[in-house]
């Protein structure tokens, strides 16, 4: 299906009319069955994940974007929905197709909300315009590619007063919830250490050098997927899958995974923004993050008080008997019969006063440290709301989790616990970890100016620039 492209004129009255004001569409301007419109930019992939439970909440898919015509056989394989073989094209019939979301946001008429599930560089890009046009957005982890993004996109989100919610789908499910209220009740006493782990990068990092170009797929528009990044050359080692270890479009393992798992501690705790960021990596390139790095975050404090230091660890994997860039042994060792009873069954240890507490976000068999210590943790009240179907992870595959919470906020107005408010610092808390990882060195973060302090070679890198035609701010 064939779109027309946008004039130049277009934008820069789409633009205009986002700078002098803004609305939140009224209810009479949803669909005749009072069911909120979403549209969903990124189809494929995750993308299709989210549209999918979206929909199976109860939302009306009006509009569909993506840079690849779904109906190309060549781009993939054909999705399917509840044993139906139809592409998404064909499940939502109804449904206007674009392949330019600023086409989509600019001129669909009776848009109430849209989903981002597009690759991490075309995030703030997406979220930011559809903000200025009153539209609700939910927006998959982490809500930018750059800190100074996710910075304005919070700001943005409280002037617009839009309902937003980050796809860390695991915060609206019962086990990090839990997590939060047994912490905050003292069942560690304060909390000094948090040691968190990810096996990622389970795609490639670490390349020194741009991959051959190869023709672009009849069906793929490449011109709109690279979009606001630095132009290169199309190959299927990068799209549609890859990317994540570029940085020019991804944020390698830690972007990936950080926002899941390092979440229920950094909710917990009541953490803000880090004093100082330290790193190690094996393998990280000026193209591309590493294939394993551990990342030290340390808070001045914490809402249980005193300092909290919070270490960060990916491409945590079997070898040769033993695993790889893993936390210290002094932590589980002594605890469990192997190491893979610790590092496939959980995300994280939190280390306190009374003890440790081994978690996973999408499980509730804990253990802890001495056991004596969660012994009477189910007596404790429930204080933070639960989401319908967020029984476990959050996922929402029963149309449950997060995506029921993102559309009653949007028909209430009480905002859904991971709305950028949330999960804007706590984006810009992961993202300093890479800064880090780039720099090569110790990073002395200035939260209220977003300053790395004594490196000037930090800006370029908290804040991108954008390629020629896709500037904003």
């Amino acid at each position: 299906m064939k779109t027309t492209q946008p004039t130049r004129r277009d934008f820069l009255r789409a633009s205009a009319v986002a700078t002098l004001g803004f609305h939140i569409l009224p209810a009479s301007a949803r669909g005749a069955n009072g069911r909120i419109q979403v549209g969903a930019i990124g189809v494929d992939g995750k993308g299709y994940v989210d549209l999918m439970a979206t929909a199976s909440a109860g939302a009306e898919i009006v509009a569909l974007c993506d840079v690849a015509n779904p109906r190309n056989p060549e781009l993939g394989r054909r999705k399917k929905s509840k044993g139906v073989g139809d592409t998404v094209l064909d499940r939502f019939s109804a449904a206007k197709f674009f392949t330019d979301y600023r086409e989509m946001i600019a001129t669909m008429k009776g848009v109430d909300a849209v989903l981002v599930s597009t690759p991490d560089h075309h995030h703030f890009h997406a979220s930011m315009l559809a903000m200025r046009k009153g539209k609700h957005v939910y927006c998959q982890k982490p809500i930018s590619h750059s800190i100074w993004e996710a910075r304005r996109l919070a700001e943005v989100a409280a002037e617009t007063k839009v309902q937003t919610q980050m796809g860390n789908q695991a915060h609206a499910g019962e086990p990090i919830r839990r997590g939060v209220e047994l912490i905050r009740a003292g069942v560690l006493g304060r909390v000094t250490e948090v040691h968190a782990w990810t096996n990622r990068p389970i795609w490639p990092q670490g390349m020194t050098e741009w991959p051959a170009a190869v023709p672009v797929p009849k069906g793929l528009d490449w011109n709109l997927w690279i979009g606001p990044a630095p132009f290169r050359d199309y190959s299927p080692a990068i799209a549609p899958f890859n990317w994540r270890g570029y940085w020019d479009f991804g944020a390698g393992a830690l972007g990936d995974m950080g926002c899941h798992i390092m979440d229920m501690p950094y909710w917990a705790l009541g953490l803000t923004s880090p004093a100082t960021v330290d790193s190690w990596h094996e393998g990280g390139t000026a193209i591309a993050a590493p294939h394993r790095s551990t990342i030290t975050y340390q808070f001045p404090t914490s809402i249980l008080g005193g300092p909290v230091k919070f270490m960060w660890y990916d491409g945590v994997i079997a070898k040769e008997g033993r695993y790889l860039n893993a936390p210290p042994e002094a932590l589980w060792k002594n605890d469990f019969p192997t190491a893979d009873h610790v590092f496939r069954r959980f995300d994280l240890v939190l280390v306190g006063e009374k003890g440790r507490m081994f978690f996973g976000r999408s499980r509730q068999d804990w253990v802890f440290k001495p056991e004596s210590i969660g012994a009477d943790f189910s007596a404790l009240p429930k204080t933070i709301p639960r989401v319908p179907g967020g029984t476990q992870d959050g996922k929402g595959e029963d149309g449950g989790g997060p995506y029921v919470e993102w559309l009653n906020a949007i028909k209430t107005g009480t905002p859904a616990l991971s709305n950028f408010a949330a999960s804007g610092p706590f984006s810009e808390t992961v993202l300093l970890g890479n800064l880090a990882l780039r720099l090569g060195k110790r990073v002395e973060w200035d939260a209220k100016n977003l300053v790395a302090k004594g490196a000037p070679e930090a800006a370029p890198l908290i804040r991108r620039a954008y390629r020629k035609g896709w500037e904003l701010a």
